[in-house]
């Protein structure tokens, strides 16, 4: 593990592009260079840990980037970007450059070209092992991670997948401003 940046200018100054509320995901390869870090390095060699999986879909445009460049990073987001977070995940990058209109800063990855969310708690660079089509699941792997220790919110958010977000227990509405995501019914 690094304490500070550890990232320094050549490793992890670039930006990502997120299409889910609470998780923020993207094989977007455009090059951004700005914003410094101030987070902690977590990386165990080739394999951070365990494979796990996302849902998403040709419906989304981050899956044809996940299909075609195999990599990605998950940025997670605090309760204090939740607004920031369904906004981002209720747009999409094929038509709007998320990072200006929601004012995010790009930090470059060091292991995969998708970048990372400075505002963001936490961000996990991923590899695709796996996509199973036919339940629009991809498997990915996490090979370095890093979390900002100086962030003062700390609570993440949980999307709950019906407009609605749990906060270390709590609940918070947003099925209004994310209908037009929503099945009808909900």
């Amino acid at each position: 593990m690094q304490d500070g940046c550890g990232y320094g200018n050549s490793a992890a100054q670039q930006g990502i592009h997120a299409d889910r509320a609470g998780t923020s995901c993207s094989g977007h390869d455009e090059r951004r260079s700005e914003g410094q870090c101030n987070d902690h390095h977590l990386d165990h060699g080739n394999r951070l840990f365990s494979p796990f999986a996302i849902t998403t879909g040709p419906w989304n445009h981050s899956y044809a980037a996940l299909l075609e460049t195999k990599e990605c990073v998950i940025s997670i987001p605090t309760v204090d970007l939740i607004d920031m977070a369904v906004g981002v995940g209720t747009c999409s990058g094929e038509d709007t450059d998320k990072f200006e209109k929601f004012g995010l800063t790009p930090v470059k990855a060091r292991h995969v070209r998708a970048p990372l969310i400075k505002e963001c708690l936490a961000n996990i660079e991923c590899r695709v092992v796996d996509i199973i089509d036919r339940h629009s699941i991809v498997v990915l792997e996490g090979v370095a991670a890093y979390f900002d220790s100086a962030r003062e919110e700390k609570r993440m958010i949980h999307a709950v997948g019906d407009g609605t977000f749990i906060v270390d227990g709590g609940k918070i509405d947003r099925k209004e401003m994310m209908r037009s995501k929503l099945p009808s019914g909900l």
